[in-house]
């Protein structure tokens, strides 16, 4: 495991506790020797993030869009930045880049991208763990719901065991090493 691709909030949330908890992630992954794989924006818990594992000597991977590019939010000291035309080659690259998933706070955007690699690790279109840092509680509410999809037979046991949460982002990563999927996965090996 040497590339952790980030989801997170373009905004940087209510509470100082997300900025707060997107920097001490930047600065395990640098100190962990993982390149963090994101977004590729200079803004909210993205920036944050990026601006952590660079100040700890670490190194930075970004995808993002050229409209995004041409509305000035894209990180330009990072040890790579990746142009592409749309959201669906960012999300790819990404994907393509990344040994593993992590989603801190934030919105619809890191919602879909972090329920997008669930899906596929399901389908068993890849292998990689996937995990949730629950900043302040901030996921409580989501994981009561995926333990409901559970109960009404949505959502296999199996599959939900592959969404790892954890508060501290050294656990999360140390139970990243360990991470075999389910029996049930449908592995399609690429």
């Amino acid at each position: 495991m040497k590339n952790i691709c980030v989801f997170c909030g373009s905004n940087r949330g209510k509470n100082l506790e997300n900025l707060n908890a997107a920097r001490h992630l930047g600065k395990v992954l640098a100190q962990r020797n993982l390149m963090l794989v994101y977004g590729g924006g200079n803004v909210g818990m993205m920036g944050a993030l990026a601006d952590s594992v660079l100040e700890f000597g670490g190194k930075v991977t970004g995808a993002i869009t050229k409209s995004l590019v041409d509305l000035e939010v894209a990180h330009l000291t990072l040890t790579e930045l990746i142009v592409v035309e749309t959201m669906h080659e960012r999300k790819s690259t990404m994907a393509n880049l990344a040994d593993a998933f992590i989603a801190l706070p934030g919105g619809f955007g890191t919602l879909e991208e972090i329920f997008e690699v669930l899906t596929w690790g399901q389908l068993g279109i890849h292998r990689k763990p996937c995990g949730l840092i629950n900043v302040n509680h901030y996921y409580d509410d989501l994981i009561g719901f995926l333990k409901n999809s559970v109960k009404e037979k949505f959502i296999a046991p199996q599959h939900f065991s592959m969404l790892m949460v954890e508060e501290n982002p050294e656990i999360l990563l140390d139970r990243f090493i360990t991470y075999q999927p389910p029996i049930g996965s449908k592995l399609l090996e690429r």
